[in-house]
């Protein structure tokens, strides 16, 4: 059986990144009502981060596109979620 690493599995991935963000993430919500941030834990890219005010820092350049944060987030509002444009996002191929 051959392991493969976490960075060998990420250079199968290619990620076309739109000028619009297709996830954006409302750190007033955030930093008001959400004391769990369940967003930081589920995302498998690893794309919040906390911040030291409540809020949460989100960068949609490398988003699987799984939409896990939108689904585990608790607080209405606070993370906005759609596909890419067309042609843009990410596209897994093998490697």
């Amino acid at each position: 059986m051959v392991m493969t690493t976490h960075e060998e599995k990420m250079r199968t991935v290619r990620f076309r990144v739109a000028a619009t963000p297709h996830i954006v993430v409302n750190s007033d919500i955030c930093r008001a009502s959400c004391s769990i941030h369940a967003c930081v834990y589920v995302c498998p890219a690893n794309l919040f981060v906390p911040l030291d005010d409540g809020g949460i820092l989100f960068n949609y350049e490398q988003c699987f596109e799984c939409g896990t944060c939108y689904i585990a987030c608790n607080q209405e509002g606070a993370i906005r979620w759609s596909y890419p444009d067309g042609g843009y996002g990410v596209t897994f191929r093998e490697s």
